[in-house]
């Protein structure tokens, strides 16, 4: 199901020539591919050596694949990254935005890996995109490899307090709206040039009104690829102690990381999550 990610075309292309030029201030060469899949064009940028072991980077909603900019100078020294823009958000991939509790989405990664030629990877997934990654490493056992999710959704409780408080904010202009980003984020400082970018997003973009689904007992259980979590204690869009239970119940053998200072925007450094992809790296 196609839907309209922006607002006006206008809109869309504001939004998109910001997203090139932040691609080009990069200090890693990247390569730039549009891959053919059944929900429709779909955008990814890989950097890393050709033969190192291949990892699938997925970003939350209302962003793209900006946020792996830090990330990828150095996580590509030692791995082949594929960072892919989700369909239905705000990069460059097509408008799809197929239903949540359906197999689509895993079909579509199907897709995409096939085109790329990539058998199985570790996946690291951020919010929506952890979502998806754990989706995936449910419905594809064979395929993820390693699987690294940061406040990822569909674990834990999803909280309204601070969407609601935020909604508040909006019709107060770009300072309304800036505040109200902040408190979904936050807390914690998020740099001015982050939310100057996602400013423009929200500005333009029309986010999902679907709710994610929550994952079963059965399902977290079933996974079988090796599982890290970074969470912000103090999230105001997920339960993150409900998210470190439940997992700590249902996966004894995952790396959980409660940060006491940190919201849904987490900002780590990654130096963790790489030594977790690390771990599972060819000598």
């Amino acid at each position: 199901m196609n839907a309209d990610v922006y607002r006006s075309q206008s809109g869309q292309r504001a939004v998109e020539q910001s997203y090139r030029e932040l691609l080009q201030r990069w200090a890693v060469p990247l390569r730039h591919h549009c891959v053919a899949t059944r929900e429709g064009d779909t955008f990814v940028l890989d950097c890393g050596p050709t033969d190192a072991p291949p990892v699938v980077l997925l970003h939350g909603a209302g962003s793209n694949s900006a946020i792996w900019q830090a990330d990828a100078s150095r996580w590509s020294l030692t791995h082949r990254l594929y960072m892919v823009d989700l369909i239905g958000e705000p990069g460059l991939s097509a408008p799809s935005r197929p239903p949540l509790d359906s197999d689509a989405y895993a079909l579509w990664l199907d897709d995409l890996l096939g085109k790329l030629g990539v058998e199985a990877a570790g996946f690291v997934g951020v919010s929506l995109g952890g979502w998806l990654a754990t989706d995936y490493a449910i419905r594809r056992p064979g395929r993820v490899e390693r699987l690294a999710l940061r406040a990822p959704g569909g674990i834990g409780r999803q909280r309204y307090g601070a969407v609601l408080a935020a909604l508040a904010l909006m019709p107060f202009g770009e300072p309304g709206t800036r505040r109200a980003l902040r408190i979904a984020l936050g807390p914690g400082r998020i740099p001015d040039p982050v939310i100057d970018y996602m400013l423009l997003i929200q500005r333009n973009y029309r986010p999902r009104r679907d709710t994610l689904p929550v994952f079963c007992d059965e399902d977290l259980r079933d996974i079988t690829a090796p599982l890290f979590v970074v969470l912000g204690a103090r999230d105001r869009m997920l339960n993150s102690h409900d998210t470190a239970a439940r997992l700590t119940r249902l996966q004894p053998a995952a790396s959980i990381n409660l940060l006491p200072d940190a919201g849904h925007g987490l900002l780590d450094d990654g130096a963790e999550l790489y030594s977790f992809l690390n771990q599972g790296a060819r000598p």
